[in-house]
């Protein structure tokens, strides 16, 4: 059994959530998790399914996110390159590592082939180019350097689909996706520099951490510092809530997706965290 983590650049309508995660349940594919946010106008489907039947729901379901998100009219806060933004395939175990470095290569070709996506590698993959190295600038950024051939597609068309952009495509041990909400009067500008002081490259940076500040107008303007952690077992979560704590009080946290039981180790009791799920529970 493979998992696999597809983000689409859609938060707001939930038809066509729907419609995108039936169209991944139709391919044989179990889905664990969804998890839709207005602000960040994004979606992280959570799947499960053997080799071969993993890459054929992604397929449909990246299918149905093309006919229902166009980009030119997309806004939202969380950085992106294309409606089906991200589709990792992921690995629990190192046995299971060639199987998820195999069933990539094959999804990468099918989506670049078959629906006209521009394929980018990123990590194992592609000798190690980050997600975010990317995703820079966002989606103009990368046609630009796609035009210019700065970078060329590991699969598929040579320029960005014209209402679907381009998708990342990489095979990678569990990420935890982990956003922490600051209690007032902290402000975007507060979050944006703490985020700026954890993440990997920063003064106190934290290894694997990608790390944002924005502000959640739908949450009633909220600062939130928004995480990726690449490697949960290097830097647990409690790990990440101690380095944000040291500059602003943390009011709530929130796991967007599923997090491997080891990710909590040490979690602060007392801090509420919404959608808190374990990886290994929902695993059929």
């Amino acid at each position: 059994m493979l998992v696999a983590v597809p983000n689409v650049s859609e938060g707001r309508d939930p038809g066509a959530l729907d419609a995108i995660a039936a169209a991944f349940a139709s391919a044989g594919a179990h889905l664990l998790d969804r998890h839709e946010d207005p602000d960040h106008h994004r979606a992280v489907y959570t799947l499960a399914a053997p080799p071969g039947a993993l890459q054929e729901a992604i397929v449909a379901g990246a299918r149905e996110a093309i006919e229902r998100i166009d980009l030119s009219r997309h806004e939202g806060l969380h950085p992106h390159v294309g409606a089906v933004d991200v589709a990792p395939v992921v690995y629990l175990d190192d046995a299971r590592r060639g199987a998820a470095c195999a069933e990539a290569l094959v999804l990468a070709d099918r989506l670049g082939d078959e629906l006209g996506l521009p394929v980018l590698l990123y990590g194992l993959l592609s000798g190690g180019r980050t997600r975010a190295e990317l995703r820079r600038g966002g989606l103009a950024a990368l046609a630009a350097r796609l035009l210019t051939g700065e970078l060329r597609p590991d699969f598929g068309p040579p320029r960005p689909h014209p209402t679907a952009g381009a998708v990342l495509v990489a095979a990678r041990p569990p990420l935890v996706a982990f956003n922490l909400e600051l209690a007032p009067p902290a402000t975007a500008k507060d979050a944006r520099q703490i985020a700026a002081r954890i993440r990997e490259g920063g003064p106190e940076g934290l290894p694997g951490v990608r790390a944002i500040g924005l502000s959640l107008a739908a949450r009633g303007g909220v600062a939130q510092v928004s995480c990726n952690v690449e490697d949960h077992r290097a830097v647990p979560l409690a790990r990440v809530v101690a380095a944000v704590a040291a500059h602003a009080a943390v009011a709530e946290a929130e796991l967007v997706g599923l997090a491997p039981r080891a990710a909590f180790d040490g979690f602060p009791p007392d801090l509420p965290i919404r959608n808190r799920a374990v990886l290994e529970d929902r695993l059929p």
